[in-house]
Protein backbone atom coordinates (compact mmCIF):
# COMPACT_ATOMS: atom_id res chain seq x y z
CA UNK A 1 0.00 0.00 0.00
CA UNK A 2 2.98 2.15 0.71
CA UNK A 3 4.33 1.74 -2.35
CA UNK A 4 0.98 2.78 -3.79
CA UNK A 5 0.46 5.74 -2.45
CA UNK A 6 4.26 6.97 -3.24
CA UNK A 7 3.24 6.47 -6.81
CA UNK A 8 0.58 8.51 -6.72
CA UNK A 9 1.94 11.18 -4.73
CA UNK A 10 4.86 11.10 -7.23
CA UNK A 11 2.19 11.74 -10.19
CA UNK A 12 1.05 14.45 -8.05
CA UNK A 13 3.99 16.58 -7.79
CA UNK A 14 4.78 15.70 -11.61
CA UNK A 15 1.27 17.44 -12.24
CA UNK A 16 1.72 20.46 -10.25
CA UNK A 17 5.35 21.06 -11.81
CA UNK A 18 3.87 20.63 -15.80
CA UNK A 19 0.39 23.23 -14.41
CA UNK A 20 3.64 25.55 -13.25
CA UNK A 21 5.35 25.85 -15.74
CA UNK A 22 2.34 25.60 -17.98
CA UNK A 23 1.03 28.91 -16.08
CA UNK A 24 4.56 30.70 -16.55
CA UNK A 25 4.73 30.43 -19.98
CA UNK A 26 0.91 32.12 -20.47
CA UNK A 27 -0.17 35.28 -18.30
CA UNK A 28 -3.09 32.21 -16.83
CA UNK A 29 -4.28 29.38 -16.45
CA UNK A 30 -7.73 30.28 -18.10
CA UNK A 31 -5.97 32.45 -21.32
CA UNK A 32 -5.68 29.32 -22.77
CA UNK A 33 -8.56 26.27 -23.55
CA UNK A 34 -8.29 23.02 -22.82
CA UNK A 35 -7.50 21.02 -25.92
CA UNK A 36 -7.66 17.43 -26.16
CA UNK A 37 -6.20 15.01 -28.90
CA UNK A 38 -8.12 11.33 -28.86
CA UNK A 39 -7.30 8.05 -30.64
CA UNK A 40 -9.82 4.76 -30.22
CA UNK A 41 -12.76 3.73 -31.98
CA UNK A 42 -16.96 3.50 -32.11
CA UNK A 43 -16.83 4.71 -28.41
CA UNK A 44 -15.26 7.82 -29.15
CA UNK A 45 -16.04 8.26 -32.79
CA UNK A 46 -17.33 11.81 -33.31
CA UNK A 47 -17.97 11.23 -37.47
CA UNK A 48 -14.55 9.78 -38.32
CA UNK A 49 -15.92 6.62 -40.37
CA UNK A 50 -18.09 8.58 -41.80
CA UNK A 51 -16.17 10.91 -42.98
CA UNK A 52 -13.58 8.12 -44.16
CA UNK A 53 -16.07 5.96 -45.87
CA UNK A 54 -19.05 7.52 -46.68
CA UNK A 55 -20.91 4.81 -44.44
CA UNK A 56 -25.17 6.57 -43.84
CA UNK A 57 -25.15 6.66 -40.22
CA UNK A 58 -27.88 8.41 -40.14
CA UNK A 59 -31.19 8.58 -38.09
CA UNK A 60 -32.11 6.79 -35.87
CA UNK A 61 -28.15 7.48 -34.83
CA UNK A 62 -28.26 10.52 -33.04
CA UNK A 63 -32.34 11.08 -32.06
CA UNK A 64 -31.74 11.97 -28.84
CA UNK A 65 -29.31 15.03 -28.59
CA UNK A 66 -28.68 16.12 -32.39
CA UNK A 67 -31.87 15.27 -34.29
CA UNK A 68 -29.74 13.94 -37.05
CA UNK A 69 -27.02 11.25 -38.37
CA UNK A 70 -23.40 12.72 -37.22
CA UNK A 71 -21.38 10.02 -37.77
CA UNK A 72 -21.58 8.82 -33.68
CA UNK A 73 -22.89 5.21 -33.29
CA UNK A 74 -25.73 6.04 -30.30
CA UNK A 75 -28.35 8.13 -29.80
CA UNK A 76 -26.85 11.27 -28.46
CA UNK A 77 -23.84 12.24 -26.52
CA UNK A 78 -21.00 10.19 -26.45
CA UNK A 79 -18.30 10.11 -23.35
CA UNK A 80 -15.83 12.28 -25.41
CA UNK A 81 -18.74 14.92 -25.65
CA UNK A 82 -19.55 14.99 -22.50
CA UNK A 83 -15.65 15.58 -21.66
CA UNK A 84 -15.92 18.62 -24.25
CA UNK A 85 -18.73 19.90 -22.29
CA UNK A 86 -17.27 19.47 -18.69
CA UNK A 87 -14.20 21.53 -20.01
CA UNK A 88 -16.26 24.14 -22.17
CA UNK A 89 -14.90 23.07 -25.56
CA UNK A 90 -16.47 22.81 -28.94
CA UNK A 91 -16.99 18.71 -29.84
CA UNK A 92 -14.48 17.39 -31.49
CA UNK A 93 -14.07 17.45 -35.75
CA UNK A 94 -12.63 14.30 -37.18
CA UNK A 95 -9.45 14.68 -38.59
CA UNK A 96 -10.93 13.30 -41.91
CA UNK A 97 -13.91 15.91 -41.77
CA UNK A 98 -13.06 17.79 -45.22
CA UNK A 99 -16.02 20.40 -44.42
CA UNK A 100 -15.36 22.78 -41.80
CA UNK A 101 -13.91 21.21 -39.29
CA UNK A 102 -13.24 23.01 -36.42
CA UNK A 103 -9.91 21.94 -34.63
CA UNK A 104 -9.04 25.01 -32.32
CA UNK A 105 -9.83 23.33 -29.32
CA UNK A 106 -8.51 19.44 -30.55
CA UNK A 107 -8.78 16.87 -32.84
CA UNK A 108 -10.33 12.94 -33.24
CA UNK A 109 -9.02 10.37 -34.91
CA UNK A 110 -11.38 7.39 -33.65
CA UNK A 111 -12.78 5.83 -36.21
CA UNK A 112 -15.35 3.19 -35.68
CA UNK A 113 -13.98 -0.19 -36.32
CA UNK A 114 -10.38 0.48 -35.57
CA UNK A 115 -8.23 -2.24 -33.94
CA UNK A 116 -4.41 -2.34 -32.34
CA UNK A 117 -3.70 -5.01 -35.05
CA UNK A 118 -3.00 -5.67 -37.81
CA UNK A 119 -0.69 -2.99 -37.98
CA UNK A 120 0.10 -0.50 -41.08
CA UNK A 121 -4.46 -1.29 -41.86
CA UNK A 122 -6.63 1.97 -41.98
CA UNK A 123 -7.74 2.74 -39.42
CA UNK A 124 -5.37 0.97 -36.62
CA UNK A 125 -4.06 2.62 -33.52
CA UNK A 126 -0.77 2.92 -35.39
CA UNK A 127 -2.46 4.73 -38.34
CA UNK A 128 -4.09 7.17 -36.17
CA UNK A 129 -1.00 8.23 -34.14
CA UNK A 130 0.73 8.47 -38.02
CA UNK A 131 -2.26 10.79 -39.11
CA UNK A 132 -1.42 12.64 -35.95
CA UNK A 133 2.09 13.60 -36.80
CA UNK A 134 0.62 14.73 -40.39
CA UNK A 135 -1.87 16.74 -38.50
CA UNK A 136 0.43 18.47 -35.99
CA UNK A 137 3.45 18.85 -39.17
CA UNK A 138 1.04 20.58 -41.26
CA UNK A 139 -0.73 22.38 -38.16
CA UNK A 140 2.82 24.27 -37.84
CA UNK A 141 3.24 24.83 -41.04
CA UNK A 142 -0.20 27.29 -41.54
CA UNK A 143 0.23 28.59 -38.11
CA UNK A 144 3.81 29.59 -38.96
CA UNK A 145 2.44 31.28 -41.88
CA UNK A 146 -0.38 33.47 -40.62
CA UNK A 147 -3.44 30.80 -40.40
CA UNK A 148 -5.63 31.49 -36.97
CA UNK A 149 -7.85 29.01 -35.37
CA UNK A 150 -4.99 26.17 -35.43
CA UNK A 151 -3.24 24.52 -32.60
CA UNK A 152 0.17 26.05 -31.73
CA UNK A 153 3.26 24.05 -30.66
CA UNK A 154 2.16 24.94 -27.17
CA UNK A 155 -1.01 23.59 -27.79
CA UNK A 156 0.10 20.67 -29.01
CA UNK A 157 2.82 20.38 -25.73
CA UNK A 158 -0.05 21.26 -23.50
CA UNK A 159 -2.68 18.83 -24.98
CA UNK A 160 -4.53 15.81 -23.38
CA UNK A 161 -3.74 13.28 -25.46
CA UNK A 162 -7.03 10.59 -25.06
CA UNK A 163 -6.62 6.49 -25.87
CA UNK A 164 -9.68 4.30 -25.77
CA UNK A 165 -9.36 1.51 -28.30
CA UNK A 166 -8.75 -2.67 -27.73
CA UNK A 167 -12.39 -4.03 -27.76
CA UNK A 168 -12.76 -4.90 -31.05
CA UNK A 169 -9.54 -7.14 -31.16
CA UNK A 170 -10.53 -8.45 -27.99
CA UNK A 171 -14.21 -9.58 -29.76
CA UNK A 172 -12.49 -10.59 -33.01
CA UNK A 173 -9.92 -12.92 -31.05
CA UNK A 174 -12.86 -14.59 -29.09
CA UNK A 175 -14.67 -15.09 -32.27
CA UNK A 176 -11.35 -16.82 -34.01
CA UNK A 177 -11.15 -18.77 -31.28
CA UNK A 178 -14.18 -20.06 -30.76
CA UNK A 179 -15.01 -18.18 -27.69
CA UNK A 180 -11.74 -19.86 -26.23
CA UNK A 181 -9.61 -17.90 -23.09
CA UNK A 182 -5.96 -18.76 -23.52
CA UNK A 183 -5.61 -18.60 -27.43
CA UNK A 184 -6.67 -14.76 -26.52
CA UNK A 185 -5.16 -13.81 -23.44
CA UNK A 186 -1.60 -15.22 -25.45
CA UNK A 187 -2.46 -12.35 -28.03
CA UNK A 188 -3.17 -9.68 -25.07
CA UNK A 189 0.43 -8.72 -24.60
CA UNK A 190 0.58 -8.02 -28.57
CA UNK A 191 -2.49 -5.65 -28.70
CA UNK A 192 -0.43 -3.76 -25.45
CA UNK A 193 2.30 -3.12 -27.27
CA UNK A 194 0.60 -1.64 -29.63
CA UNK A 195 -0.31 0.88 -27.53
CA UNK A 196 3.26 1.09 -25.68
CA UNK A 197 4.33 2.45 -29.06
CA UNK A 198 1.38 5.08 -29.98
CA UNK A 199 2.63 6.80 -26.35
CA UNK A 200 5.82 6.28 -27.17
CA UNK A 201 5.65 8.18 -30.48
CA UNK A 202 3.12 10.91 -28.96
CA UNK A 203 6.07 11.24 -26.41
CA UNK A 204 8.58 11.83 -28.82
CA UNK A 205 6.19 13.86 -30.54
CA UNK A 206 5.82 16.46 -27.21
CA UNK A 207 3.01 15.02 -25.59
CA UNK A 208 2.97 15.04 -21.85
CA UNK A 209 -0.28 14.24 -21.10
CA UNK A 210 -1.84 11.21 -21.22
CA UNK A 211 -5.57 9.95 -20.93
CA UNK A 212 -6.18 6.27 -21.03
CA UNK A 213 -9.53 4.10 -20.89
CA UNK A 214 -9.45 0.61 -19.91
CA UNK A 215 -12.70 -1.52 -21.98
CA UNK A 216 -15.54 -2.24 -21.09
CA UNK A 217 -17.69 -5.70 -19.74
CA UNK A 218 -17.69 -7.12 -23.52
CA UNK A 219 -19.75 -9.91 -21.80
CA UNK A 220 -22.94 -7.65 -21.04
CA UNK A 221 -23.30 -6.53 -24.20
CA UNK A 222 -26.72 -7.77 -25.35
CA UNK A 223 -25.42 -8.05 -29.10
CA UNK A 224 -22.84 -11.31 -27.46
CA UNK A 225 -25.96 -12.54 -25.46
CA UNK A 226 -27.90 -12.96 -28.04
CA UNK A 227 -24.74 -14.25 -30.83
CA UNK A 228 -23.78 -16.83 -28.58
CA UNK A 229 -25.57 -19.68 -27.39
CA UNK A 230 -25.35 -19.77 -23.58
CA UNK A 231 -26.50 -21.63 -20.65
CA UNK A 232 -26.99 -19.80 -16.79
CA UNK A 233 -23.39 -21.82 -16.74
CA UNK A 234 -22.00 -19.42 -19.13
CA UNK A 235 -23.20 -16.33 -17.18
CA UNK A 236 -21.88 -14.42 -13.59
CA UNK A 237 -24.89 -13.83 -11.17
CA UNK A 238 -25.88 -10.61 -12.84
CA UNK A 239 -26.20 -12.63 -16.24
CA UNK A 240 -23.22 -11.13 -18.17
CA UNK A 241 -20.84 -13.94 -20.47
CA UNK A 242 -18.30 -14.75 -17.78
CA UNK A 243 -15.96 -15.76 -20.56
CA UNK A 244 -16.02 -12.41 -22.22
CA UNK A 245 -15.69 -10.30 -18.95
CA UNK A 246 -12.79 -12.47 -17.66
CA UNK A 247 -10.51 -11.27 -21.35
CA UNK A 248 -11.52 -7.83 -21.02
CA UNK A 249 -10.50 -7.47 -17.63
CA UNK A 250 -7.31 -10.29 -18.05
CA UNK A 251 -6.76 -7.10 -20.96
CA UNK A 252 -7.18 -4.37 -18.28
CA UNK A 253 -4.42 -5.60 -16.09
CA UNK A 254 -2.49 -5.48 -18.60
CA UNK A 255 -3.16 -2.00 -19.61
CA UNK A 256 -2.58 -0.87 -15.33
CA UNK A 257 0.27 -2.41 -15.60
CA UNK A 258 1.65 -0.79 -18.50
CA UNK A 259 0.55 2.77 -17.35
CA UNK A 260 2.93 1.89 -14.44
CA UNK A 261 5.75 1.05 -16.92
CA UNK A 262 5.35 3.70 -18.93
CA UNK A 263 5.00 6.31 -15.83
CA UNK A 264 8.76 4.96 -15.06
CA UNK A 265 10.06 5.87 -18.36
CA UNK A 266 8.77 9.17 -19.67
CA UNK A 267 9.08 10.72 -15.57
CA UNK A 268 7.95 14.06 -17.11
CA UNK A 269 4.91 12.88 -18.34
CA UNK A 270 1.20 12.42 -16.61
CA UNK A 271 -0.24 9.08 -17.23
CA UNK A 272 -3.87 8.59 -16.11
CA UNK A 273 -5.03 4.91 -16.04
CA UNK A 274 -9.05 4.95 -16.34
CA UNK A 275 -10.84 1.96 -14.63
CA UNK A 276 -14.27 2.38 -16.89
CA UNK A 277 -15.25 -1.39 -16.90
CA UNK A 278 -15.97 -0.94 -12.85
CA UNK A 279 -18.16 1.83 -13.82
CA UNK A 280 -20.03 0.10 -16.82
CA UNK A 281 -20.45 -2.90 -14.88
CA UNK A 282 -21.51 -1.10 -12.20
CA UNK A 283 -24.34 -0.37 -14.19
CA UNK A 284 -25.45 -3.78 -15.55
CA UNK A 285 -25.00 -5.35 -12.41
CA UNK A 286 -27.16 -2.39 -10.56
CA UNK A 287 -29.47 -0.69 -13.20
CA UNK A 288 -32.21 0.66 -11.29
CA UNK A 289 -29.66 2.12 -9.21
CA UNK A 290 -28.99 4.41 -12.21
CA UNK A 291 -32.32 4.67 -13.32
CA UNK A 292 -32.56 1.76 -15.89
CA UNK A 293 -33.88 -1.08 -16.97
CA UNK A 294 -33.73 -4.38 -18.76
CA UNK A 295 -30.10 -3.77 -19.03
CA UNK A 296 -29.28 -6.63 -21.41
CA UNK A 297 -31.17 -5.45 -23.94
CA UNK A 298 -30.98 -3.06 -26.89
CA UNK A 299 -33.26 0.19 -26.79
CA UNK A 300 -33.03 0.15 -30.65
CA UNK A 301 -33.09 -3.33 -32.59
CA UNK A 302 -35.68 -6.06 -32.85
CA UNK A 303 -36.51 -9.29 -31.11
CA UNK A 304 -36.66 -10.85 -27.32
CA UNK A 305 -35.10 -11.16 -24.61
CA UNK A 306 -31.41 -9.00 -25.89
CA UNK A 307 -33.27 -6.82 -28.91
CA UNK A 308 -30.32 -7.23 -31.51
CA UNK A 309 -31.02 -9.27 -34.37
CA UNK A 310 -28.10 -9.29 -37.01
CA UNK A 311 -31.17 -9.20 -39.79
CA UNK A 312 -32.40 -6.00 -38.22
CA UNK A 313 -30.16 -4.10 -36.37
CA UNK A 314 -30.53 -0.62 -35.33
CA UNK A 315 -31.24 1.75 -38.51
CA UNK A 316 -31.70 -1.07 -40.97
CA UNK A 317 -35.18 -2.31 -42.40
CA UNK A 318 -37.37 -4.01 -39.56
CA UNK A 319 -35.77 -2.69 -36.53
CA UNK A 320 -37.93 -0.84 -33.87
CA UNK A 321 -37.05 1.84 -30.73
CA UNK A 322 -37.52 0.88 -26.96
CA UNK A 323 -40.40 3.38 -25.53
CA UNK A 324 -37.87 5.11 -23.26
CA UNK A 325 -34.43 5.25 -24.31
CA UNK A 326 -33.05 6.89 -21.26
CA UNK A 327 -33.99 4.10 -19.01
CA UNK A 328 -31.89 2.12 -21.41
CA UNK A 329 -28.14 1.56 -21.09
CA UNK A 330 -27.13 -0.03 -24.46
CA UNK A 331 -28.56 1.95 -27.32
CA UNK A 332 -27.91 -0.41 -30.62
CA UNK A 333 -26.71 -3.59 -29.11
CA UNK A 334 -22.87 -2.39 -28.64
CA UNK A 335 -22.92 1.29 -28.36
CA UNK A 336 -24.27 3.04 -24.94
CA UNK A 337 -27.03 5.60 -24.87
CA UNK A 338 -26.66 9.20 -23.87
CA UNK A 339 -28.30 8.36 -20.66
CA UNK A 340 -25.40 5.61 -19.58
CA UNK A 341 -22.58 7.82 -21.35
CA UNK A 342 -23.81 10.68 -19.15
CA UNK A 343 -23.53 8.42 -15.96
CA UNK A 344 -20.21 7.14 -16.80
CA UNK A 345 -18.78 10.06 -17.12
CA UNK A 346 -20.15 12.11 -14.00
CA UNK A 347 -18.64 9.17 -12.50
CA UNK A 348 -15.17 9.26 -14.43
CA UNK A 349 -15.04 13.31 -13.39
CA UNK A 350 -15.18 12.31 -9.58
CA UNK A 351 -11.65 11.50 -10.11
CA UNK A 352 -12.33 8.07 -8.06
CA UNK A 353 -11.71 5.46 -10.87
CA UNK A 354 -8.57 7.10 -12.28
CA UNK A 355 -5.31 6.35 -10.72
CA UNK A 356 -3.50 8.44 -9.97
CA UNK A 357 -6.41 10.15 -8.70
CA UNK A 358 -6.63 13.01 -11.08
CA UNK A 359 -9.68 14.94 -12.12
CA UNK A 360 -10.07 15.82 -15.89
CA UNK A 361 -10.16 19.29 -15.31
CA UNK A 362 -6.72 19.59 -13.51
CA UNK A 363 -5.01 18.99 -16.29
CA UNK A 364 -5.48 23.35 -16.69
CA UNK A 365 -7.38 24.87 -13.64
CA UNK A 366 -5.78 24.45 -10.43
Amino acid sequence: MGKGISGNLIQAVILFVILLVGNAVRESASERSPILVNFGDSNSDTGGVLAATGLPIGLPHGITFFHRGTGRLGDGRLILDFFCERLKVSYLSPYLDSLAPNFRDGVNFAISGATLLPKFVPFALDIQVRQFIRFKNRSLELVSQGSKDLIDEDGLRSALYMIDIGQNDLLMALYASNLTYDPVAQKIPLFLEEIRLAVEMLYQSGGRRFWMHNTGPLGCQPKELALHPHSSRDLDRFGCLSLHNKVAKTFNKGLHTLTEELRSVYKDAVIVYVDVYSIKYSLSAHPQKYGFKDPFAACCGRGAPYRYDRNATCGQPGYNICNNVTQSIVWDGVHYTEAANSVVSSKIFTGHYSTPSIKLEQFWYS
